[in-house]
């Protein structure tokens, strides 16, 4: 059979034997000695080399072999693969996706009912590529290009699904960026946009951060050690702090008067995400938009009027988004930014994106 285009050949060339590594044996390493042919393929019109079935794509390799060092490959850094096998790092690259090309062929992407978008940093710079989970499933299904977090990068995405699988979408959920949503509602009649929480919240805390950087700014001398080097203190939550930072918190609050008022309407904020009514939401922020009358908190103020412009997207009722895990998309970027780490070195994107792609499919 031709290598090359699959067409069962009745004429060979020539014949040569090959060694190809096989599956260890205990500590001894195993070589299978091939006589491979040479065929004259009369579809490609030339000499191509026969295709034998337990062959990987790369030369001198077993299937078989190939599997067992893309299964190392997903614990371990294809350094370590290399050093424990004595394979060449490009040739660790090659195994480990041969077999994560394998996973994703037995696991294709069924169209999604609800999506997460996000973007991951890629190399030096402000280089992104956007990342799309199915969430329902916990599992990412799309890797965008070198057009980064542009409309025209995720319009591709939407472009390649059917007009059902486009239908099919019901809720997407993203961070603020505005071509993110106007793609989605321009190829997703049934798409409802929800903003997720971890954003929102992170705006909160750039609100919280600038007024602290304020009062640094507006004390001096002594007063200002209280403040100094208290950001995080200042935006993690209560329940998350050690000893000594809920003692330093407890301090900070009780010499800075309007610190601990912003500090008390970020955790009051955090509130909103526990109604499940439209209506009961909507009280609530108005109360809360009411409590920073005459407090001074201009960064709180801003933050108010970021949320009011994008409200119809950030509470969507709880039928939508009842049993949709919100904080999948932030943790699986934890996830990405250990898979960077140990894939540091290889200026490859096909390898990283086939790593996050096949993250959370089983073992083959």
């Amino acid at each position: 059979m031709c290598g090359s285009c699959g067409t069962t050949c009745k004429n060979w060339y020539d014949q040569r034997t090959k060694l190809i590594r096989d599956l260890d044996c205990g500590p001894f390493a195993i070589y299978l000695r091939v006589d491979q042919r040479r065929v004259s393929c009369p579809v490609c019109k030339g000499v191509r080399t026969e295709k034998l079935s337990f062959l990987a794509d790369v030369n001198r390799y077993t299937d078989r072999y190939a599997e067992w060092v893309g299964r190392q490959c997903r614990e371990k850094s294809v350094k370590a693969v290399s050093e424990e096998t004595g394979l060449g790092w490009d040739t660790v690259k090659d195994l480990d996706k041969i077999y994560m090309r394998k996973q994703l062929e037995a696991n294709p992407v069924e169209p999604p009912r609800v999506i997460g978008i996000d973007e991951i940093a890629v190399g030096a710079g402000h280089s992104y590529r956007i990342v799309i989970h199915d969430l329902e499933r916990r599992r990412p299904i799309w890797f965008g290009d070198e057009r980064g977090r542009t409309q025209e990068a995720i319009d591709a995405y939407y472009q390649g699904l059917t007009e059902s699988g486009r239908h099919k979408i019901e809720l997407a959920v993203m961070d603020m960026w505005k071509p993110y949503r106007k793609s989605t509602e321009s190829h997703c009649p049934n798409a409802r946009v929800h903003y997720d929480h971890f954003h929102i919240s992170k705006h909160l805390g750039d609100a919280i951060d600038d007024v602290r950087r304020a009062e640094y700014g507006r004390l001096s001398g002594d007063d200002r050690k209280y403040i100094k080097g208290t950001r995080y203190i200042l935006l993690s939550n209560r329940e998350n702090l050690d000893e000594k930072g809920e003692a330093t918190l407890k301090e900070l609050l009780k010499l800075n008067s309007r610190l601990n008022t912003a500090y008390v309407l970020k955790e009051e904020f955090e509130r909103l995400w526990s109604y499940r009514t439209e209506a009961g939401a909507r009280k609530f922020f108005n109360k809360w938009k009411d409590s920073l009358k005459d407090q001074a908190l201009q960064p709180l103020e801003k933050f108010a009027a970021l949320v009011e412009r994008h409200w119809d997207g950030i509470v969507c009722g709880s039928k939508i988004t009842e049993g949709v895990p919100m904080g999948f998309v932030e943790g699986f970027n934890c996830k990405i930014r250990a898979i960077q780490k140990r894939a540091y070195g290889l200026k490859d994107e096909e390898y990283l994106k086939l790593k996050i792609l096949t993250s959370t499919l089983t073992k083959l």
